[in-house]
C-alpha cells in the first residue's frame, strides 16, 4: 500500500511539474491538477493538504531533477576544466528543455516569486544559492588544477556563466533565435579564454594596445 501511494504521488508531482512549466506555480492548484489528472480534488488531499504543500513538492522535484541531470554528471568528471565544461553543457541542456513547454523552471520562478514571501520563495532562494555555490566551487577547482588563472575573480566568472545561460533562454525560448545555442557557446568559450589568460599576458596586451 505504501509503495502504491508513493507511485501515485510521483505521478501527481510529474504532472504538476509539467503544468507548472505552463502556468507557473501560482497558477497551479489542487483543482486544476485534479481536472488534468481526471481525479477528484478530494482524492488529491490524501497526498497534499494544501496548494502550498503541492507547490513545495513540485519545486523539490525540480531541484532533485536538476541535481540528477546537471550537477551530479558534471561532478563525476575529472576536477577542473572537465567539470566546469560539463556543468555548462548540462545547464544549457536544462535551459533548452526537450520541448517548448519545458526549460529552466527556476528562471521563471525567480520572476514569479521575487517579491512574494513565503516557504516557496525560501526554498527557491536556498536552491539557487546552493547552485551558485556549486558553480563557484567548480570554478575554484579549475583554478586549483591550473586550468584557469590563479588570480581569477571566481564570483565574476560565475556571474557571467549564469548570465550567458539566462540570455540563451530568452533567445531560444522567447525569440526562437536559431543561433542562440551557437552564441551561448561562443560567449562561454570567450569567458574561458579570458579566464585562462595569465595576468602577465593581459598586462602586455594592454601595454601594446
Amino acid at each position: 500500500m505504501v509503495k502504491r501511494d508513493e507511485d501515485a504521488q510521483t505521478k501527481i508531482v510529474d504532472r504538476a511539474l509539467a503544468m507548472a512549466h505552463e502556468v507557473g506555480l501560482e497558477g497551479l492548484s489542487l483543482g486544476t491538477l485534479a481536472a488534468a489528472l481526471k481525479r477528484s480534488k478530494s482524492g488529491l488531499f490524501a497526498h497534499f493538504q494544501s496548494k502550498e504543500a503541492l507547490q513545495l513538492a513540485v519545486l523539490q522535484e525540480a531541484i532533485k531533477r536538476f541535481g540528477k541531470l546537471v550537477i551530479f554528471p558534471a561532478l563525476a568528471k575529472p576536477a577542473g576544466g572537465p567539470q566546469l565544461e560539463a556543468l555548462f553543457e548540462g545547464y544549457l541542456a536544462w535551459v533548452r528543455g526537450h520541448d517548448q513547454n519545458t526549460g529552466c523552471i527556476f528562471m521563471a520562478l525567480a520572476q514569479e516569486y521575487d517579491d512574494r514571501p513565503g516557504p516557496v520563495r525560501d526554498l527557491l532562494v536556498d536552491s539557487q544559492r546552493k547552485w551558485r555555490n556549486t558553480i563557484k566551487k567548480v570554478v575554484q577547482g579549475a583554478v586549483q588544477e591550473g586550468h584557469l588563472r590563479s588570480d581569477l575573480d571566481v564570483e565574476q566568472f560565475s556571474y557571467e556563466m549564469l548570465g550567458t545561460a539566462m540570455a540563451y533562454q530568452q533567445e531560444h525560448k522567447l525569440l526562437a533565435n536559431p543561433q542562440s545555442e551557437q552564441k551561448a557557446r561562443a560567449a562561454f568559450e570567450g569567458l574561458l579564454a579570458r579566464s585562462r589568460r595569465s595576468s602577465s599576458v593581459d598586462h602586455q596586451t594592454r601595454k601594446h594596445s
